[in-house]
């Protein structure tokens, strides 16, 4: 088990599966961990092997008296209703039954699950916080190209004071408000996936008429200082004036890293 288990952690390392779990940036922690499993199995099994052979020869010793009658004086013998001796040799067996725990070892590999996406969102409130500090955007003419979270800071807690003016370019996934209405969304984490958040932005302006929840959307728009409140627990979304829109594959990587700026 701690083979399979090392083996699988190696596996999501090595290739995109683990970013539907952590952040990019534990990467290497999760390779030496699988590392250090799988040398943690190598050790026990010959551990285990050591301890069968240096039994072996003792059980040698053993086996003459194995044919001599049972005498009646020593209380380690079985009564004659065939209740079992205590003591003895011979080890016990670990149940078949056991393996099962692999199952879901495989089921991690074969039948990864799916990035959080439309269902969570909509029933969890926006984490948009106050970041440290805006750096300057790129000077050029061209789309600016921001993330989900980075554009509600800077629409909310900066007055888009370096968006206006500028045609922006943002990624996300769709999901629809109580009342329907369309919101792009990106889900934040600090480590894990069982700490991702979203960030929500509200579509107004050349949106699309009809929109499915967890579909990818990359908008082109611009800056407006329209806001409202996410109905889950008050927090500020900005809008984005949408000029075009097109629907685009899923990143590789679902997640976004918290935006401090």
């Amino acid at each position: 088990m701690l083979f399979l288990l090392g083996a699988t952690v190696l596996h999501a390392g090595l290739t995109d599966l683990h970013l539907r779990y952590v952040k990019s940036g534990l990467r290497p922690l999760l390779l030496l961990a699988g590392a250090v499993l799988i040398v943690t199995a190598a050790a026990t099994l010959r551990y285990e092997r050591r301890g069968t052979r240096a039994c072996e020869p003792a059980a040698t010793d053993r086996a003459p008296e194995q044919g001599k009658p049972d005498d009646p004086e020593r209380p380690d013998q079985g009564s004659s209703e065939g209740e079992p001796r205590s003591g003895g040799g011979g080890g016990h067996r670990e149940p078949r039954v056991s393996w099962l725990l692999a199952l879901p070892l495989f089921a991690l590999i074969l039948v990864a699950p799916p990035a959080l996406g439309s269902y969570t969102a909509a029933h969890t409130g926006t984490a948009l916080q106050k970041p440290f500090g805006f750096p300057d955007v790129p000077d050029g003419r061209g789309p600016l190209r921001l993330g989900v979270g980075e554009y509600a800071a800077r629409a909310v807690y900066d007055e888009g004071r370096h968006l206006r003016d500028r045609p922006l370019r943002i990624t996300g996934f769709v999901t629809l408000g109580r009342d329907g209405a369309p919101y792009l969304v990106r889900m934040t984490l600090n480590c894990c996936a069982a700490d991702a958040q979203p960030v929500k932005i509200a579509l107004t302006g050349n949106v699309p008429p009809v929109l499915r929840p967890d579909s990818w959307l990359e908008v082109t728009g611009t800056y407006t200082s329209r806001r409202t409140k996410d109905p889950v627990n008050d927090g500020p979304v900005p809008y984005v004036k949408v000029t075009a829109s097109r629907p685009v594959p899923p990143p590789s990587e679902p997640y976004d890293d918290a935006w401090t700026g």
